[in-house]
């Protein structure tokens, strides 16, 4: 066996500038002060050299963050380069499950049935921020998570979860690589089946709210059903423990309301006078934590399961004639633990819901369009239909009213969280979270 390489040394300011300027890196607040190389990996060795490296940024606050770097090597001539080449080789790697060591550790990659080991055509996906995806072959799409934590990637895990329970609705898993040195074992990337001609859930409901109403209604039914679909197979394997249905504690709901109650309380003591379109909650902070207590006393809560976790239409793709579902990393800015934990099923339900109000008002802002006033309580009415009438009865609470006190309390949750969000980047969006919060004051508490 060849000697294992050193860690590639880099000029530290230079490591520092380049990773900093790239849209994947999330800590653009923060100021660096110390990079490092953890550990670098030779892909090939011929010329150039294709490599990946981890790298360590440490800000001044103390807080630290760990990146997947691609690079290439030509004779004594480092290149920084996010090149589709390396992608090539990644994905050779993949089809022949090759170990590759580094000075601290290795990277194993490992393949499903249907891998091509060496696509023709590749092109970059230019619009991702947090990752770096290539298409190959319009056949499959690798994605190189760019920024790490330890341990497995949510999205590999639960890819690997719904390609082996046969989950139809979400593209298969082709294959997968990570790097495991010291105490550090770390998803780097994964692989799956392309969709082909599919149309971007986000962009068919601005296309189609005003357009086609009627057909788009048609399509959100059936959303409904594919999602309960989904959620009945994350929750159909109880010899899993990380997929394993769970009842909540009886402390659950009771944390989840005090968390909500807290954000409520913050984003209302903040709310700046200026801005007009917040006058229909304003000063109203009260009768919104009242609104969370009432829907709170619902008895049971239902069971708790993986869920997607940041479940909207631009997480989705009409494909053919049917939904698929994509992106099941979970929210970003959570950690891994945060993200692996069990929800109640309809907390994704409830991010659904909450787009359709986005999916109106921006057909309206972006699109000049006439939106009719009745179009988000068709929407709403469309999904959950076809959703109850798909998904597992037993995951969610005995009785359609403890079902819709349920999906109140993560609607307004979702909804103040949009409300903080876009005062803070979008002032001029701001009245939709407003009129959802609005929408779930003036709501009766349902009937036991």
């Amino acid at each position: 066996m060849p000697d294992r390489p050193r860690v590639m040394s880099l000029d530290e300011r230079a490591l520092i500038e380049h990773v900093t300027r790239q849209r994947w890196y999330r800590a653009k607040s923060r100021v660096v002060a110390h990079a490092q190389v953890l550990d670098s990996v030779v892909v090939t060795t011929g010329e150039p050299r294709l490599a990946l490296a981890l790298v360590e940024m440490r800000c001044e606050s103390g807080a630290t963050d760990l990146y997947q770097l691609l690079y290439a090597l030509r004779g004594d001539e480092l290149e920084i380069d996010d090149d589709v080449v390396l992608a090539r080789e990644l994905v050779r790697a993949l089809y022949t499950g090759a170990t590759l060591h580094g000075a601290d550790g290795m990277v194993e990659f490992h393949a499903v049935a249907g891998l091509r080991g060496d696509p023709a055509e590749l092109r970059r996906v230019g619009t991702e921020q947090s990752n770096t995806s290539v298409v190959l072959d319009d056949d499959a799409i690798l994605k190189v998570f760019r920024r790490l934590e330890p341990g497995v990637n949510p999205e590999l895990e639960m890819l690997r979860f719904l390609t082996g329970h046969g989950f139809a609705s979400s593209p298969p898993l082709r294959g997968w690589y990570g790097y495991a040195g010291g105490s550090l074992v770390a998803t780097l990337g994964i692989l799956q089946t392309f969709v082909r001609g599919g149309l971007d859930g986000w962009d068919l409901a601005l296309d189609e709210i005003v357009a086609a109403p009627d057909r788009f209604l048609a399509r959100l039914h059936r959303l409904g059903e594919v999602t309960g679909e989904l959620h009945s197979v994350l929750a159909s394997d109880e010899s899993d423990p990380a997929f394993s249905v769970e009842a909540p504690s009886v402390e659950t709901l009771g944390l989840l309301t005090a968390t909500v109650e807290e954000e409520i309380e913050r984003v209302f003591l903040e709310l700046p006078e200026e801005n007009e379109a917040l006058a229909p909650i304003a000063g109203r902070g009260e009768d919104v934590r009242e609104q969370l207590r009432m829907q709170s006393h619902g008895g049971p809560a239902g069971k708790i399961i993986r869920i997607h976790g940041d479940y909207h239409l631009g997480q989705t793709m009409w494909a053919g004639d049917d939904w698929v579902i994509l992106d099941f990393e979970g929210e970003p800015l959570r950690t891994f633990a945060e993200r692996r934990r069990k929800r109640s099923p309809l907390r994704d339900v409830a991010g659904m819901l909450r787009s359709f109000a986005y999916a109106a008002s921006a057909a309206s802002l972006l699109r000049a369009a006439e939106v009719p006033d009745d179009w988000e309580a068709k929407a709403r009415a469309q999904f959950l239909d076809g959703y109850f009438g798909a998904v597992d009865p037993s995951l969610l609470p005995p009785g359609a009213a403890a079902a819709e006190r349920l999906l109140a309390v993560f609607e307004l949750e979702k909804a103040v969280y949009e409300l903080r969000y876009e005062l803070d980047n979008r002032p001029e969006w701001v009245r939709i979270p407003v009129a959802g919060i609005l929408r779930l004051i003036e709501q009766p508490a349902a009937a036991s």
